[in-house]
């Protein structure tokens, strides 16, 4: 009864948490940092915690810091296809734009997946993501004439909390390792952003369902990509790619797809909403979910 109760109890937690920071940032900002960046440059921030679009992380670093100025985000995502809800939590910090730390917690409860399974209705596992991005070179933004796109290579280290779980399906390990690197340009005459990342990963479901597997156990290079149109200096419109690795023999694993649109009525605020086309998860085939994503930071 009483883990049940503190199963109820962890989103309402991160959200609080989350929350919380959100209102506290704004107020650092003022003795702290700066905000030199335009409006929505910075990104928003993905599932496991970096600076990007909602799936893929971009080659920008997160905040609103120039190379002189510290920015951070805190954020909460929300993610319910129905059979499942994801869910993730976190902050990052961006150091002189060049640096960028991150954190995120993350939730996927199986509903009724679980008791399929044989693991009780609603069981969830957990997954902590700790991130960091380096910007290696070039200029998110077209300055005269400068073609030259951002340049960023980051790593995320995963930890579930499920070892026993994931190996009983055929994972290999509980925690792992993505490498990455992104190239982000922003053509601000045409309203126009594009990001393309290149991944290296053994992670089944972002890892909530381990890393390797019995199909396969190995690094793949997957492709992930992400297109946006500013409709406004405040509002953009897109779309995302996510190639996904294929490891488990219990359950084959979809590449990912979404169209999103971001609004950010100010550099302290942003909300982004999506809808996410997920394909197979475990027992469930084409799995569609409305996407939440809520940031706030300087």
């Amino acid at each position: 009864m009483h883990d049940s109760f503190s199963t109820c109890l962890r989103p309402a937690r991160q959200l609080v948490v989350s929350g919380l920071l959100a209102l506290a940032l704004p107020a650092l900002a003022e003795s702290l940092a700066g905000s030199g960046k335009l409006l929505l440059t910075g990104g928003v921030t993905q599932v496991e915690g970096a600076a990007g679009g909602g799936l893929t992380p971009w080659a920008v670093i997160g905040g609103y810091g120039t190379g002189d100025q510290i920015g951070a985000n805190a954020f909460y995502t929300n993610v319910n296809s129905g059979d499942y809800l994801f869910q993730s939590a976190g902050a990052l910090l961006g150091v002189y734009d060049k640096v960028e730390f991150s954190y995120a917690r993350q939730s996927f409860n199986t509903r009724d997946v679980g008791t399929a399974l044989g693991l009780g209705h609603g069981f969830v596992f957990h997954q902590d993501v700790v991130g960091l991005k380096v910007k290696l070179a070039g200029d998110a933004v077209l300055e005269q004439g400068d073609w030259m796109p951002q340049i960023a290579a980051g790593i995320q280290y995963k930890r579930n909390d499920r070892g026993a779980v994931v190996r009983s399906v055929g994972a290999k390990d509980h925690s792992g390792t993505d490498f990455y690197i992104s190239a982000t340009k922003l053509l601000l005459d045409q309203s126009l952003l594009l990001n393309a990342t290149l991944r290296a990963s053994r992670a089944n479901q972002l890892g909530i369902l381990g890393f390797g597997g019995d199909k396969h156990d190995r690094y793949q290079a997957l492709l992930e990509g992400s297109a946006a149109v500013l409709l406004r200096r405040d509002l953009a419109l897109g779309v995302e790619f996510r190639q996904k690795p294929d490891n488990l023999k219990v359950a084959k694993e979809d590449n990912w797809f979404d169209a999103f649109i971001a609004w950010a009525p100010t550099k302290h605020v942003s909300v982004t909403l999506a809808y996410a086309h997920l394909g197979n998860i475990v027992l469930r085939d084409k799995q569609h979910a409305p996407y939440l994503s809520i940031q706030s930071g300087f």
